[in-house]
């Protein structure tokens, strides 16, 4: 008999991938909760129910008395929003899979060897500070009711859509590419010197299917990334090499970038300073000792090959440009350029 398990949103980054694999695996029935966007990305076979997951009451009349072996949750970022799938789901699933995230982990790092031991602490970014409060309202759950929760902390996940940067205005990563396509320089945090990790869809989902429906999941947090550890120089290269142009890189401070970024808007503190000027180096041993299955498989070279095809074949779908933060860049450059030669 096939297990079933009900994904919360679905057609996201990771989810997608999670949700074909799942899907191909034969094992399992899958639904999907969400408003119906982007049902095109769901592969053939898939329960879609059309509901906003906020009201509850219409996602109870969806329901009605199912009960799942796995719900799984991708659009909880406030503990009133895990709140509300306890009430939804408690003794309707055997398990329940919370995304949260590596930028949790303790900031300023003690260690750049990250484990799922590593305090959560994370004083510069609000979006952590609530996805720590959200882990803290299940386990605590877990620990006095059995609530059968598993935490899942993903770091910096990609797919064919995504190109993954360190800074970048408020429309995504194109008006960068598009920088390196016309010759100009790029702006990289820090000295470009920092280790970072970058993971591929696919093979996210490998580790993340591998813990549904695990009995020694149950209670227990994992971090899922690669084993491939990159600098923010080397991931701006492969990008540059594999558009064929030369990476005109400059490197800005990130104190630099957050004092004259924030004001306009571009939240350097938490995605800087809370995150990607970081180096981490992530200790995935305690997935791979339940999931031997997990690996890496698509290195970053191949993986932004990938997404660069899709991106270019796609112009509006992927290629918002952002006018505002072209001009941004050019000013901090020439400031700083300005700087050199009155000093």
């Amino acid at each position: 008999m096939k297990k079933k398990a009900l994904f919360i949103g679905g057609t996201g980054t990771i989810s997608t991938a999670i949700v074909k694999r799942l899907s191909a695996s034969g094992e399992w029935d899958v639904y999907v909760l969400n408003r119906g966007n982007r049902s095109n990305v769901l592969p053939e076979g898939v329960n879609q129910i059309v509901a906003d997951i906020n009201d509850e009451k219409a996602v109870l009349d969806k329901i009605g008395d199912m009960t799942f072996d796995c719900v799984c949750e991708f659009i909880g970022f406030v503990p009133s929003q895990v709140e509300r799938d306890y009430r939804l789901f408690n003794g309707k699933t055997k398990q329940y899979i919370y995304i949260s995230s590596a930028s949790a982990y303790h900031k300023p790092a003690a260690s750049y060897v990250i484990t799922e031991g590593t305090t959560l602490a994370n004083p510069y970014w609000q979006y952590s500070r609530d996805k720590i409060a959200c882990e803290e309202f299940l386990m605590k759950k877990y620990r006095e009711e059995g609530f059968p929760v598993t935490i899942v902390r993903p770091s910096h996940t990609y797919d064919e859509r995504n190109i993954p940067l360190g800074v970048h205005g408020k429309k995504g990563f194109w008006q960068v590419i598009k920088r390196m396509q016309e010759g100009k320089p790029v702006i990289i945090q820090g000295d470009g010197s920092s280790l970072w990790t970058l993971t591929w869809n696919a093979d996210f989902a490998v580790g993340y299917t591998g813990l549904m429906g695990n009995r020694h999941a149950i209670g227990e947090a994992f971090q899922i990334t690669s084993d491939e550890v990159l600098t923010w120089d080397q991931i701006y290269k492969t990008i540059a090499d594999a558009l064929g142009v030369e990476l005109k890189a400059y490197h800005v401070s990130t104190d630099f970038l957050r004092s004259v970024g924030d004001k306009y808007g571009y939240d350097f503190t938490g995605s800087l300073l809370g995150d990607k000027s970081v180096c981490v180096v992530f200790d995935n041993k305690k997935l791979k000792a339940i999931v031997p299955d997990m690996k890496t498989t698509v290195t970053f070279d191949r993986g932004v090959r990938y997404a660069l095809e899709y991106v270019l074949a796609h112009p509006e779908e992927c290629q918002a440009d952002d006018p505002e933060f072209d001009a941004w860049c050019d000013r901090v450059i020439d400031a700083l350029e300005k700087a050199k030669e009155t000093i």
